[in-house]
C-alpha cells in the first residue's frame, strides 16, 4: 500500500472488514465498522460513548439546534449516551465507511489522570457531544489499528494498546480539553453522566425520576434542569427513547415480532407501544424494522481468510 495515501489505504481496509451495510464486528469488542451504500435520511439514532470516525461519505448529526458533522475531515466525539438524530451521505459507488470504538473508561481515566500529572488543560467546559479535526496522528494509529484488525494474532497482540492510543489522540485533539472535561465527570455534567449510565444499564427495570435524582445527589427539579441541560430532553423522555431504540434494534437483530418486543421493553399494551414507536420514528415498527433492515444489522467479523489479500 505504499503508493495510497494513509487515507485511501484506511477506506480499503474497511471495504475488506465491512463488506457488507449494516454495522460489523471487529475482533476487538471496543471496535465496529459502520458501513451504507446508499445514502439514510434524517432517523433517530442512539450512540453509546464513544468514537466515531467517518473515512469515506459524509454523517450529520442533529441535536437540539445544533449540527454536528463528522467526515473525513471532522470525527464525533461522545463522553455521555446520547439520543440524537442522524442522516447519511452514500452511493454505492463511494459508500459511507465508519470505524466506532467504544470508550472504555477504566482507560481513559487512567489517561486523564496522567495528564493531570502532566499539567495538561482541562476545560471548564464539559461537551457531551462534539465534532473536532481529523488529524495525521489520528489517522496513523486508525490506520495501524485497522491492519491488526486484519490478524487474529496482531489484533490481541497489538489492539488494545493501539485503541488506548486512540483515545489518547482523541484527548489531545483540539477539543481534547472539553471531552477530557467531561469524561473525568466534573461537577453537574459527572451526576448526571452516572445517572444516564445507570439508565443504560438497567433500562428493562423500573426507572424513576426521584430515584436517578437521589443517585445524583440532586432535588428532582435541579436535577431535571441539569439533565436537559446536556441531553436536551426530559429524564421520562430519555428513558422513552432508550426503549423506542433498544425495541428497534430487537426486532431487527432478533427477528422479533412488535408485540414481543413491546413486552421486552417494558409495555404492557401493545397499542401503546405502536403509537409512541410511530410518534418516535415516523413509521410503524414493522415499517422501520423493514426500512433499517440493512442499516442497523449487526454481522460477525469479516472471514480474514477470505480477506487474505496483500495490502
Amino acid at each position: 500500500m505504499a503508493s495510497l495515501s494513509v487515507q485511501q489505504q484506511i477506506c480499503q481496509r474497511i471495504m475488506q472488514l465491512a463488506p457488507h451495510e449494516g454495522y460489523t464486528k471487529s475482533l476487538l469488542d471496543e471496535v465496529r465498522f459502520m458501513r451504507a451504500d446508499y445514502p439514510l435520511p434524517r432517523t433517530p439514532v442512539l450512540y453509546e460513548p464513544g468514537i466515531i470516525i467517518v473515512c469515506q461519505g459524509r454523517k450529520r448529526g442533529y441535536l437540539a439546534d445544533r449540527m454536528y458533522r463528522y467526515d473525513a475531515q471532522q470525527f464525533l466525539v461522545l463522553s455521555v449516551p446520547l439520543p440524537f438524530s442522524s442522516e447519511t451521505e452514500a452511493t454505492p459507488e463511494e459508500p459511507m465507511l465508519a470505524v466506532a470504538v467504544r470508550l472504555d473508561m477504566t482507560t481513559v481515566a487512567e489517561l486523564i489522570m496522567l495528564m493531570g500529572e502532566a499539567r495538561q488543560p482541562i476545560s471548564d467546559q464539559p461537551e457531551g457531544m462534539i465534532s473536532t479535526p481529523l488529524d495525521g496522528s489520528m489517522l496513523d494509529v486508525l490506520n495501524r489499528l485497522l491492519q491488526a484488525l486484519m490478524s487474529p494474532l496482531e489484533a490481541k497482540a497489538l489492539g488494545p494498546s493501539l485503541v488506548k492510543e486512540l483515545y489518547f489522540r482523541v484527548l489531545m485533539s483540539e477539543q481534547g480539553g472539553a471531552v477530557r472535561a467531561a469524561l473525568a465527570y466534573q461537577g453537574h455534567f459527572g451526576r448526571i453522566s452516572r445517572a444516564l449510565n445507570h439508565i443504560h444499564a438497567e433500562w428493562q427495570s423500573p426507572l424513576s425520576v426521584a430515584d436517578l435524582a437521589s443517585r445524583a445527589g440532586m432535588s428532582v427539579p435541579r436535577f431535571h434542569i441539569h439533565f436537559k441541560t446536556i441531553t436536551h430532553t426530559s429524564p421520562l423522555q430519555y428513558i422513552k427513547s432508550v426503549r423506542l431504540h433498544q425495541a428497534r434494534l430487537m426486532m431487527i437483530r432478533s427477528n422479533l415480532p412488535a408485540s414481543k418486543t413491546a413486552l421486552e421493553v417494558g409495555y404492557e399494551s401493545a397499542s401503546q407501544f405502536n403509537r409512541e414507536f410511530k410518534r418516535f420514528f415516523g413509521r410503524s415498527p414493522g415499517e422501520e424494522a423493514r426500512m433499517m433492515k440493512q442499516a442497523l444489522a449487526l454481522l460477525p467479523p469479516a472471514d480474514l481468510e477470505r480477506l487474505a489479500i496483500p495490502l
